[in-house]
């Protein structure tokens, strides 16, 4: 955001429809949601099992990168815009690899049979 009105004129910011965020926020950076909705720590979730939390790692990757598609599909031919997009994109893409590695390495670890023994020595 800050990227693209850093330089905005005030008409320009009010004709993008952007002076609602402009009256709030000027031109910084103000993690909202594409609808407007405040950034929140209650989105983050956490349940404190492994699995659990990796199922959420790599549905939220997921999510983003799909975020990221739409958004190049509405820059269209801005390759300011798209190149950093694309970018971030790959990114997700990689950490999806990362917890799905991660997540197979959980699974393969619990699948292993567990040996008990009374032996003291």
């Amino acid at each position: 955001m800050h990227q693209l009105t850093k330089n905005a004129s005030i008409e320009e910011i009010e004709k993008a429809g952007l002076a609602p965020y402009y009256t709030d926020h000027g031109v910084d950076v103000y993690p909202v949601s594409a609808s407007g909705v405040p950034f929140t720590a209650a989105y983050i979730a956490a349940k404190g099992d492994a699995i659990a939390n990796l199922q959420e790692d790599l549905a939220a990757e997921q999510k983003a990168r799909a975020t990221y598609e739409k958004l190049i599909d509405l820059c269209r031919d801005n390759p300011d815009v798209i190149d950093p997009l694309r970018y971030l994109r790959e990114r997700e893409v990689v950490h999806f690899q990362r917890f799905g590695e991660a997540l197979r390495g959980i699974q393969d670890k619990l699948a292993q049979k567990k040996f008990y023994t009374n032996d003291m020595n």
